[in-house]
């Protein structure tokens, strides 16, 4: 209740958590982007999703122990797991597309948990971070403090995200993609090499999380062990969102990372992350009763 009142009575500081909320919800929604693309076009929850995240932070922070600048992991992290994405799915993920769902949920949780070992193995189980360079903005009498990278990370973000909404829709491959998406049998039928395009959907979802780790290592943090909370993030935003909607996954994710926010101050950071699995929950649970009221109607 003392920061219920706090915020009341200091309404500067709403400004500080709706930023900080729109600067992560960014990362989150570029993550659940990929998650969706996988999803829609191949019907797999890709439970790994998490860990490619961390990946890409690894990469990038490797790059700058190399003596790199760190904005170059951005793209270095994209095309490392871009590269990973692909082999993942010429190794285990061409075995399960068409299958069960619950088979490609065990085959990818295997997949985040051997990625977890690995990385913890090779790059220690501490908490990492990479210096960006980049200065700090005071707001409001310097109530208010914004980082410049939580900043590019935003933007950045919600680049990446228009690109490959234009790549998708403009591009050759990118309309393969759709058409697989919507109709697998018929795009085969067409002509359409459906392997190829879910080999290159998977290494997009993959390219995505690794720019999107490539962001978070320099704005937040990481370690080994952070990669369900991404995962159960970007699950959630797909759920809320829906498929193949672009603006919502967006959307959602901003949402998500303003609650976070809000629940951190409230309740304290240390209920932050049993926030978001609370959230979870009542998602899956409006989304059942939603659904349960809709095949109501259509009897």
């Amino acid at each position: 209740m003392q920061n219920l009142q706090l915020l009341l009575q200091a309404p500067v500081f709403n400004v500080q958590l709706l930023l900080d909320g729109m600067f992560i919800g960014a990362i989150f929604a570029l993550a659940a982007i990929g998650m969706a693309l996988v999803w829609g076009v191949m019907n797999i929850i890709n439970v790994a999703q998490g860990e490619f995240v961390m990946l890409g932070g690894f990469v990038t922070l490797m790059l700058v122990e190399a003596g790199f600048h760190p904005l170059l992991g951005i793209p270095a992290a994209a095309v490392v797991l871009f590269v990973l994405g692909w082999a993942l799915y010429r190794a285990v993920i061409w075995r399960i597309v068409d299958g069960d769902m619950f088979i490609s949920l065990l085959a990818t949780f295997g997949i985040s948990i051997m990625m977890q070992q690995l990385m913890n193995e090779i790059f220690g189980a501490d908490v990492r971070t990479v210096e960006s360079g980049l200065g700090v903005w005071f707001l409001f009498d310097g109530m208010v403090t914004v980082t410049q990278v939580k900043v590019a990370a935003f933007f950045l973000s919600i680049v990446i995200g228009l690109l490959l909404w234009l790549f998708l829709k403009n591009a050759r491959l990118g309309q393969a993609i759709r058409a697989t998406a919507q109709n697998a049998r018929a795009a085969r039928i067409l002509g359409v090499d459906t392997d190829r395009v879910y080999a290159v959907t998977y290494a997009i979802n993959a390219a995505l999380c690794g720019a999107a780790g490539a962001l978070v290592v320099m704005a937040w943090s990481i370690h080994p062990y952070m990669g369900l909370p991404y995962t159960l993030r970007s699950f959630m935003i797909v759920i809320v969102a829906g498929l193949g909607n672009l603006a919502s996954v967006i959307a959602a994710g901003l949402g998500l990372g303003m609650a976070e926010q809000y629940a951190g101050f409230l309740l304290g950071a240390e209920f932050q992350l049993a926030f978001v699995f609370l959230l979870l929950v009542a998602v899956l649970v409006g989304r059942q009763i939603t659904l349960a009221r809709k095949r109501q109607y259509l009897k």
